[in-house]
């Protein structure tokens, strides 16, 4: 494992999220996920593709600010801090958000296993 092939798959998800391609998304996070959003709430798999599918969550912009990676043997832990834009409903937002994702190579693909999102403020 090198950090390029984790640069490469954090890109394809940032990509992802943004054009809601629930295909790539699928492929990209682990069936038995844990995620933690930034109100608090633990979300599995199906609930975090479920938004992007039913077009309830519509991000137009992901920028990356900061971006640090942690590798070990079989995983690798990110931290990326965003600046992101969209709408949720009919609610629009703006803000920074930094997400901490745990990355592990299951089956000779790497997926997200866990994720933590919070409000930069």
């Amino acid at each position: 494992m090198n950090q390029a092939q984790i640069i490469a798959c954090e890109e394809r998800l940032r990509k992802a999220m943004l054009s809601s391609n629930v295909e790539v998304l699928n492929e990209l996070i682990a069936d038995d996920l844990l995620f933690v959003n930034q109100s608090g709430q633990i979300i599995s798999k199906e609930a975090d593709i479920e938004v992007h599918r039913s077009g309830n969550l519509k991000i137009t912009k992901i920028d990356i600010l900061e971006q640090k990676i942690r590798q070990m043997e079989k995983s690798a832990v990110t931290v990326t801090r965003v600046s992101i834009s969209g709408t949720f409903g009919t609610e629009s937002f703006v803000g920074e958000l930094c997400y901490t994702r745990v990355w592990e190579y299951r089956m000779g693909n790497w997926k997200v296993v866990s994720a933590h999102c919070s409000t930069v403020t």
